[in-house]
């Protein structure tokens, strides 16, 4: 039986975008009014480029503290950043509706931290991580830095028609 609810990713034409990018992909607000935005953070090109799972993951730990650093000062506040099951880019919950241009420049900010991390990969170990030997330091620092040499735009949402 098909889900019921509506999911604003499918209905996106993933032919007619351009990665890397930032899109917002949805709005939603609490019972008590507050907005809540969720952003399409693109890296790669869907369905030509994917990620592997150890650098991705390892992308996914340090955008975890690099990103909320980032939106310090912002109107919003990280709740959450996930990577997509397509291995293509994450989605970003925030508490707030910034503008585009602020989720970019937040998300640029933490990728060039992304890019140059060395060291320790936070929560790295059995007890903080459930899959903590499939990481990619050196992989997330490359990729990172592809990203940020493809350069990273604001894209619309293109529907399906």
């Amino acid at each position: 039986m098909p889900a019921k609810t509506h999911v604003e990713s499918f209905d996106l034409d993933h032919t007619k975008v351009r990665a890397p990018y930032v899109r917002l992909a949805g709005r939603k607000a609490t019972p008590s009014g507050d907005a809540i935005s969720k952003w399409d953070l693109r890296l790669v090109q869907p369905n030509q480029q994917e990620i592997a799972t150890a650098p991705l993951h390892t992308m996914e730990h340090l955008l975890a503290g690099y990103l909320r650093d980032a939106f310090e000062g912002t109107p919003a506040n990280v709740i959450d950043c996930s990577p997509m099951g397509c291995r293509t880019g994450f989605y970003l919950t925030l508490v707030g509706e910034p503008d585009a241009d602020v989720v970019r420049s937040a998300f640029l900010e933490a990728m060039q931290h992304v890019a140059t991390h060395d060291g320790e990969i936070p929560g790295c170990s059995p007890e903080r991580c459930g899959n903590w030997r499939d990481h990619s330091l050196h992989g997330a620092n490359a990729w990172a830095r592809e990203i940020l040499d493809a350069g990273v735009i604001v894209q619309e949402t293109i529907a399906l028609p």
